[in-house]
């Protein structure tokens, strides 16, 4: 399975006993993480209609999306110095907080920058979460804990727009924030109660490093939130609020390239950095991050134009088209929890390679289905779809995380999430350009996705054809993002990941 190294890594030191209510808190933990992407978007009307501010509340995604990726890098490093457990607590209280205030938010502007707030908190859910179920388990009974991650992962995603409709439909959309708050308690009180980290001086390779003086990074830091945030702020304001070739977007562009090299040289001087050299120095962990890199940029496809196709296409309404997407969310957990059975007999990387080719078939096939067809058929693919990715991530997951020792895991997964958020990013922007033009080639110069969004229902057999078209080549970019992740593992990825020896 793996090419095992002689180093050793930190046993954790919560008891199996106390695992049950630790892994609770993390589930928890996550569907706050997760529910808080997507509930949202079913109370727009509700939210705008009470604060005002039409015309800026695609901000209330883009803050929240914006804060969790550029705190991902940050509170990987943070974990690896402090540990896990006061990461994630305070994380947790700072979304509690956010959501508190989004709750009494008094217009649209105070709104956005709750989020925000909920965002720099979220961050810190998602990246220490997952390095936590790295910690509590070994290498053989790791994909049970991630199975349930993205079981949790995957309901929330489904559950979150009927949530978020219900209540702001039959309470208040205010109470989409406030039920934060006892889910958010209890996840608290497990993790205070029941986790329990390793003696971190105990971890450290000689007695002269365990009485070195911690040093955080804050330029670095600081120089890294502000190019994410520029370089997201271009990517998901482009094409949208300006054009792409546009003084906004070339100033924002410029401003993060200048502020990428600023940070590279921050970071090297560093004598802590919060994103070393060597996450891009070892193959195994480059060749990941590309990788999950890629997976964010394919995942636009489903998640953002699936929906889109079968209302327009289909003739579904809204929670409808919202089952089509849902075979994926059923078959990936599914796929994800069996996976280790592969991966066990063929190695990490042979299993991602079977996972994502699989996947690329899928995304291959779909401008092949039939005009208008039948719901079951994208469906189908998407079930296929959900299975190969549940082959595809979880192993690389797993493997990377148990070729680092404890006091490089939470840099490593920060890493890995991060880039994941980045490609996502990329991908709305780049394939919402695609379909854009698409749609403007064939209905119009002044026609986009977004101009249409209230006419789906409506659609005649000219928009339809156009949407259907569009959606097509979104999903043949979509395969060309699983060509990339598929090459980076074939030409970069060792044939076998270096597995530590406690891990092995």
């Amino acid at each position: 399975m793996s090419r095992t190294t002689t180093r050793q890594t930190a046993a954790p030191a919560t008891t199996p006993r106390g695992r049950g209510p630790v892994v609770a808190a993390l589930m928890l933990g996550m569907a706050l993480a997760a529910l808080d992407g997507t509930v949202v978007s079913t109370a727009v009307p509700q939210i705008v209609g009470d604060l005002g501010g039409l015309s800026v509340f695609s901000w209330l995604f883009s803050g929240y999306l914006l804060a969790v990726t550029v705190t991902l890098p940050v509170y990987g490093k943070l974990s690896d110095t402090f540990g896990r457990k006061p990461v994630l607590i305070a994380g947790t209280i700072l979304f509690l907080v956010g959501s508190l205030l989004c709750a009494a938010a008094w217009n649209m502007g105070s709104l956005i920058a709750f989020r925000v707030v909920q965002g720099l908190g979220g961050g810190a859910l998602q990246g220490t979460i997952q390095t936590i179920a790295a910690d509590l388990y070994p290498l053989k009974e790791r994909p049970k804990i991630q199975a349930k991650l993205s079981s949790v992962w995957a309901t929330a995603s489904v559950a979150g727009p009927a949530a978020g409709g219900l209540l702001a439909g039959y309470a208040d959309w205010r109470w989409i924030f406030l039920i934060n708050l006892p889910v958010g308690l209890v996840a608290l009180w497990l993790i205070a109660r029941y986790l329990v980290e390793p003696d971190r001086k105990a971890a450290k390779e000689s007695p002269a490093e365990g009485r070195r003086k911690v040093s955080v990074d804050w330029a670095g830091a600081l120089a890294i939130f502000a190019t994410g945030t520029l370089l997201l702020t271009a990517l998901v304001q482009g094409g949208v609020a300006w054009p792409w070739l546009s003084a906004p977007s070339l100033g924002l562009f410029g401003g993060a390239v200048a502020l990428a090299g600023a940070t590279v040289l921050i970071e090297r001087r560093a004598a802590e950095p919060i994103i070393p050299g060597w996450i891009w120095r070892r193959r195994t962990i480059s060749a990941v991050n590309l990788a999950m890199a890629a997976l964010g940029l394919l995942m636009v496809a489903p998640t953002v134009f699936l929906p889109t196709y079968a209302q327009a296409v289909l003739g579904l309404g809204p929670i409808a088209a919202g089952f089509v997407l849902s075979a994926m969310t059923l078959s990936w957990p599914i796929s994800a929890a069996f996976s280790n059975r592969v991966y066990n007999r063929v190695g990490f990387r042979l299993t991602a390679v079977i996972g994502i080719t699989l996947a690329l078939l899928v995304l291959l096939a779909f401008p092949f289905l039939p005009f208008p067809g039948e719901p079951w058929q994208p469906a189908l693919l998407m079930l296929l779809l959900g299975g190969a990715l549940g082959l595809f991530q979880l192993p690389l997951i797993v493997g990377v995380q148990s070729t680092v020792p404890y006091e490089e895991r939470g840099t490593t997964t920060a890493s890995v999430l991060f880039c994941r958020q980045v490609g996502q990013s990329v991908g709305a922007a780049l394939f919402g350009a695609i379909a854009n033009g698409v749609l403007a080639s064939r209905l119009g110069a002044d026609t986009d996705l977004d101009s249409l969004a209230h006419a789906l229902d409506q659609a005649d057999d000219t928009l339809r054809h156009a949407v259907d078209a569009a959606v097509d080549y979104v999903y043949l970019g979509a395969a060309g993002a699983a060509a990339l992740a598929l090459l980076a593992l074939l030409t970069l990825a060792p044939r076998r990941f270096p597995v530590l020896k406690q891990e092995d």
